[in-house]
């Protein structure tokens, strides 16, 4: 071998074990980044010369699947939230402070004052567990709007933070072009494009496509453009308050709604996704349960008209024990929209307003055509027996699905406590496997593509013995010019 040949060897292999010990070095103090991926330097051979080429490992398969997986673990976990605070709030049939439990304790102190209809005590713990049922539904319906309003800030929160990250996303985008046309090394420019991917596919589901000169597009996961060569507008008008009835605003993605029924691309995954599942379903479906039970009340403790319905003043029947809130009258409402957060306790049996217990047994809140007991006979029970008839009698239950059903007030009650509970482990349950999914892609791919702390010191000290060798042949080389100039002279 020629002097010049070995020389040049070994200033080749000095280059290459310098960079790949570079790289090595950049590995180690990536090691505990889970948003590093390894970095692999190859030399490539051309007219000019050798080239160092630094390049990172991944896979595009396993990148897109952890963002598939973090979309849909962080759509299950707001959910989650979300019911896992109404459940809290509202309680269930166990909780001596839910609808269910109220209702239970108001048929009891009924049937008690039936069999005593003489005894104003009685008459009195009925009248005053009818006010804590009242109590109960309206605090269930305050909670339910308190939910909807909390996901409906959040949801303006993630907005927010989707456009933040798409501003940092073209940074990033535009440092990796840059990079490509000129060249240079890209590689921690595609890790900060990645981190920022993942960031905001907890956010929203998305989709991404590379294209030619390092560019790359993104859509979400029903197919609105979120980012091609430029930002597009994610907008969002939040709901200042929430009652009965009010639907949340959409959210707005380059001019398409994707949120809410009337979206034509709705999101599928993502936080958003899960908060406004919360908003708009599950807790207007418990809220129209809650309705539902208040409407039944208000029908079961109703008043009638003692005339004949031919008499001229027939009124018909009108609201007794319970009524549809203040400034509503006695009327019996048609709609249930909104009633279990406006029912009240009729003031003509409640004594805190000036009324007597003993309208429940007599009637005639309503005056005296809708009396029941005109002589105001202390024994007098019909009425009584009829209210706690009228609770254990089965009746059309129509919120929309899926308690649309024919029970009694009592088990519809159960039934809308426990659809609630039932929708909470099940949210809990699918939660916990999409973490166990992301949790999978993330390793899987942190395998692939990110760093083994112990493999790479087993590297460094390779390539150090190989530096080591390289810069002995150089030496070596030197000493054998020096002896052959010696020799010349």
């Amino acid at each position: 071998m020629g002097l010049s040949l070995a020389l040049n060897s070994a200033r080749s292999a000095l280059l290459a074990t310098s960079s790949q010990i570079a790289a090595s070095t950049r590995n180690i103090a990536g090691a505990n980044d889970p948003n590093y991926s390894r970095k692999v330097v190859s030399l490539v051979s051309g007219a000019g010369g050798t080239t160092v080429v630094v390049t990172r490992a991944s896979d595009a398969a396993l990148f897109t699947r952890k963002l598939s997986a973090s979309s849909a673990a962080a759509e299950g976990q707001a959910l989650l939230d979300g019911l896992t605070a109404l459940s809290r709030t509202v309680g269930d049939t166990s909780d001596a402070g839910s609808p269910a439990a109220r209702l239970g304790t108001l048929n009891a102190a009924l049937q008690a004052a039936a069999n005593r209809p003489d005894d104003a005590g009685l008459a009195r713990t009925a009248v005053e567990s009818a006010r804590d049922l009242a109590t109960s539904l309206d605090s269930a319906a305050s909670a339910v709007h308190d939910a909807r309003a909390r996901a409906d800030q959040d949801m303006a929160d993630s907005v927010a933070r989707i456009n933040d990250l798409l501003g940092q996303f073209e940074q990033a985008n535009r440092a990796v072009m840059r990079g490509t046309a000129s060249g240079q090394d890209v590689s921690d420019s595609l890790d900060s494009r990645d981190h920022i991917l993942s960031q905001l596919s907890q956010e929203i589901g998305i989709s991404v496509s590379d294209r030619a000169g390092g560019d790359m597009a993104i859509t979400t996961d029903s197919g609105v453009p979120l980012f091609d060569r430029g930002i597009r507008t994610v907008s969002f008008t939040p709901t200042t308050a929430f009652s009965a009835g009010t639907v949340g605003a959409a959210v707005i993605v380059d001019g398409v709604p994707v949120t809410g029924a009337a979206s034509p691309m709705r999101l599928a995954s993502g936080r958003l996704a899960g908060l406004a599942s919360l908003r708009d379903e599950s807790a207007v479906t418990y809220e129209n349960q809650l309705d539902a039970i208040a409407g039944a009340l208000i029908t079961t403790f109703q008043e009638a008209d003692t005339r004949s319905s031919t008499d001229p003043n027939y009124e018909g029947p009108k609201a007794g024990l319970f009524t549809a809130g203040r400034g509503s009258g006695n009327a019996v409402p048609i709609s249930a929209a909104g009633l279990a957060s406006r029912i009240a306790l009729n003031a003509a049996a409640d004594p805190k307003a000036g009324g007597t217990v003993t309208a429940l047994r007599d009637g005639g809140m309503n005056g005296s055509d809708y009396g029941a007991n005109p002589g105001k006979d202390a024994a007098y029970a019909g009425r009584l027996r009829g209210l706690v008839g009228g609770l254990a009698t089965a009746r059309s239950f129509t919120p929309g699905p899926p308690l649309n059903e024919t029970t009694t007030l009592a088990g519809f009650a159960a039934d809308s406590a426990g659809w609630l509970e039932a929708t909470r482990k099940t949210a809990s349950s699918d939660a916990d496997y999409q973490k166990t999914l992301l949790s999978r892609a993330t390793d899987a791919l942190s395998n692939a593509a990110g760093v083994n702390g112990d493999d790479e010191t087993a590297l460094m000290l390779q390539l150090e013995r190989s530096y080591t060798a390289s810069a002995k042949i150089l030496t070596m080389v030197d000493g054998l010019l020096q002896n052959l100039l010696t020799a010349i002279r």
